[in-house]
């Protein structure tokens, strides 16, 4: 069996892939339905069903402490499956990966409405938070060999936004069907969103057929699979700058359902005026999806994510000086326009930096230390808390969103397609 290719040959950069392969698109619309369809279906269905998932563990006997162990497992189990989802989705291939993760998340859902015991939900929630890192993984290495790098941006930061709109609008369509049918009827949203999304792709045609990238040609002629390792190895550079850049991204991120409601506790809000205040923020950050990738397309991915980063340090060193209803709601939309100029930045970046032939063994490396900063963050906002205040926890998220645009301004420029374009463009006239 003939081996891969050595580091250079099979490291892409972005503006190394060529840009009019034969098949490639050249706007999003033509690839709407198979690309964002299943995703709009599967996150409507996780919205439903993840409010209920504590309330479920409690029916089943667990304590308040355990029911939110119950909930962390998910996160925990699709951090441990991002590795092993990337060689699966090098193995079979990104859009049977898909199919196979949306049936297993049907039977997980299926699996957590059904259970009887506590130890069956916390199966079932496993398997869940597994299909979750395949379903993510596969989706960007997907439309990274569906779409040319000139619209790469657009695309990914579309699904996410697609993805967020869906959790959005999820748990309100989990309201209406637990009212008439009660609370497993949450899970049955999700198994029949879940199912669509299978059928959606069973039924749309293979948007990245004929993008031969050398990932697929390697698979087709039989060129044996580098390992994960060895491809994390090769590109152990990229992963220990920019990657660690984007471990800061999502740690930052991912402090904001921490630190609000606790804030808004603080300053005497009730919960549901707090839930008011986080879903403007969320408003505010759906609403900017696309400008966001327009932005990343056009003016390279420097220009989103450090200001996305400036922005949202700014609005966490401000926090302890929301004393009001109407400051934290400033705040909050602020987070919210910090999150949204970037969004998609975490995908984009790792479509940028990954290879032709290894790619979902790196994206699976990458996503990786997301997750871990997903997890980190929150981590660190309880650790300071404990030794010191709710406003030095805010302060010092605020310190690292700054350090991590001065990071990322050095080191994202190396990477980006959109910046090196423009300088091959500058040094040819």
């Amino acid at each position: 069996m003939a081996r891969w290719p050595g580091k250079r040959r099979f490291y892409s950069g972005g503006v190394d892939e060529p840009e009019d392969r034969p098949a490639q698109v050249s706007s999003l619309r033509p690839i709407a339905l198979a690309a964002y369809g299943p995703t709009a279906l599967g996150s409507i269905g996780i919205g439903a069903a993840m409010p209920v998932l504590a309330l479920t563990a409690r029916e089943l006997g667990a304590s308040v402490q355990l029911a939110s162990l119950v909930v962390a497992l998910l996160g925990l189990s699709h951090l441990v499956v991002d590795l092993p989802a990337g060689a699966l989705a090098a193995r079979i291939g990104e859009r049977p990966a898909l199919i196979l993760a949306f049936a297993a998340e049907a039977l997980a859902l299926g699996g957590c409405a059904l259970a009887q015991t506590l130890g069956w939900l916390l199966v079932a929630v496993a398997v869940l938070g597994a299909t979750g890192a395949v379903l993510g993984l596969a989706r960007q290495a997907y439309l990274t060999e569906a779409v040319p790098v000139r619209l790469r941006a657009r695309a990914l930061s579309t699904l996410g936004g697609v993805h967020r709109i869906g959790v959005f609008l999820g748990p309100f369509v989990g309201a209406l069907v637990i009212a008439r049918w009660g609370l497993q009827a949450a899970y049955a949203v999700g198994v029949v969103a879940s199912l669509g999304g299978a059928i959606v792709l069973l039924l749309t045609a293979d948007i990245a057929a004929g993008h031969s990238s050398a990932g697929r040609a390697a698979r087709a002629s039989g060129i044996e699979r580098p390992s994960v390792w060895s491809v994390l190895a090769a590109h152990r550079k990229v992963l220990a700058t920019v990657g660690v850049g984007v471990l800061v991204v999502s740690a930052v991120r991912a402090t904001r359902p921490a630190v609000l409601p606790l804030w808004a506790e603080s300053i005497g809000l009730d919960a549901a005026t707090t839930a008011l205040v986080f879903g403007l923020s969320g408003a505010v950050d759906m609403l900017l999806f696309y400008p966001a990738g327009w932005v990343m397309d056009h003016w390279g991915r420097v220009a989103a994510v450090v200001p996305s980063l400036l922005v949202l340090g700014a609005a966490f060193l401000l926090v302890p000086l929301a004393g009001s209803l109407w400051a934290l709601v400033a705040v909050a939309c602020l987070i919210g326009l910090g999150n949204g100029i970037s969004a998609g930045i975490v995908m984009t970046l790792g479509a940028d930096a990954s290879p032709q032939i290894g790619r979902a063994q790196f994206l699976g490396g990458w996503r990786l230390m997301a997750d871990a900063g997903n997890t980190a963050g929150p981590l660190a906002v309880s650790a300071i808390v404990a030794v010191a205040s709710l406003g030095m926890a805010s302060v010092a998220i605020g310190l690292l969103a700054w350090a991590g645009a001065g990071w990322l301004r050095v080191w994202v420029p190396r990477y980006d397609p959109v910046s090196r374009a423009t300088l091959a463009g500058r040094m040819g006239r």
